[in-house]
């Protein structure tokens, strides 16, 4: 056959024959020891237990340690993960970090994992999508293996992002909390990822985001005084539109894998709100007891609360083998992302 027929015949197989089905085989966690409860933050601010559950159902969350950065953190996490696949460090193939509080500007955090890990033949690299990273990773991680590049994946979602909340701004500084949580794919013989959906609507940065520290606006005396380099975020606004986009992303992904929301066993959602993620729900028709939390304790993480809820699931036995999973976040960018895995 000549390379032009057998490039016609490539176009024309469905790619579904000839890629590798790709799965998450372990997953681990790893939650800061400190552990700042609402009644404390009535202390620091103006706010109260009542106004924090009422409006985000957060009663808690976890902050790093002085000195304990994300790739800290992103180890543990790894290390769980690793030990859960049954997988060497050094057998990993290739680490994928989605963070938007690394250890430094550069090199990536994933290279300072990688080190650590002593995954030394691993390739590296960072993935800043906000709280969608984990989705955003893992579809990137899914690619590689899929099409046999990398024989498998580490993928985290890292966050530390008590080092960019301003502790004097009582709108946002009661929502964010500190984690990681890790996954280890390869390939699987069925199951494993079906469908991944994401998305980005970048005229709307304005509405989240850390406003000094990039080349924009470089390190000065005045983006200090002015605070410019703790995230700034207008909620009011960000809710509305996060509820219709999740609510979007769900019903992309479930097409495009051919399923309806009745096939879902479980939706694990961002945790960036407790109303928002409700609200998602309703408008999905999905009930409550199908929708996993773990925002009273852990708060908003970013990119690490897709990841850590479902490491919590699969632990608590909420998640089990042969069950459809539905991963669904919204973040900064404005970015968004969702995907469905059989287990």
């Amino acid at each position: 056959m000549s390379d032009k027929l057998t490039r016609k015949f490539l176009k024309q197989l469905d790619r579904k024959v000839w890629l590798k089905k790709v799965g998450i085989i372990g997953v681990g966690e790893y939650l800061p020891e400190k552990i700042l409860t609402n009644a404390q933050l009535e202390k620091m601010v103006d706010t109260s237990d009542e106004w924090i559950t009422t409006r985000t159902g957060i009663k808690e969350r976890h902050l790093a340690a002085e000195g304990q950065a994300a790739s800290d953190l992103a180890i543990k996490a790894a290390q769980q993960a690793l030990a859960n696949a049954k997988f060497k460090a050094e057998d990993i193939e290739l680490i994928v970090v989605a963070t938007i509080t690394g250890d430094m500007s550069f090199p990536s955090t994933a290279a300072i994992v990688q080190n650590k890990l002593g995954a030394k033949k691993a390739v590296c690299f960072d993935i800043s999508a906000a709280c969608a990273g984990f989705i955003y990773g893992i579809s990137v991680a899914q690619q590689f293996i899929a099409c046999s590049t990398y024989k498998n994946a580490l993928v985290i979602g890292v966050e530390v992002l008590s080092s960019i909340t301003d502790w004097q701004d009582r709108n946002t500084c009661v929502l964010f909390g500190d984690g990681a949580g890790a996954a280890v794919l390869a390939e699987v013989a069925k199951g494993g990822i079906i469908s991944t959906y994401l998305g980005c609507d970048g005229s709307k940065v304005d509405i989240l985001n850390l406003p000094a520290g990039g080349s924009r606006h470089p390190a000065t005396y005045a983006t200090v005084e002015n605070r410019q380099h703790f995230l700034k975020m207008q909620g009011n606004e960000l809710f509305k539109i996060a509820v219709n986009t999740m609510t979007k992303a769900a019903e992309v992904v479930l097409k495009q894998a051919g399923l309806t929301f009745a096939d879902i066993d479980l939706i694990i959602p961002h945790q960036a709100n407790a109303r928002i993620i409700m609200a998602v729900a309703k408008k999905l028709g999905i009930p409550e007891e199908r929708v996993y939390l773990n925002i009273e304790r852990c708060g908003n993480m970013s990119s690490a609360s897709t990841v850590t809820a479902l490491c919590e699931a699969v632990g608590e036995g909420k998640v089990k083998r042969g069950d459809i999973i539905l991963l669904d976040a919204f973040g900064a960018g404005l970015v968004w992302g969702a995907c469905i895995i059989e287990w």
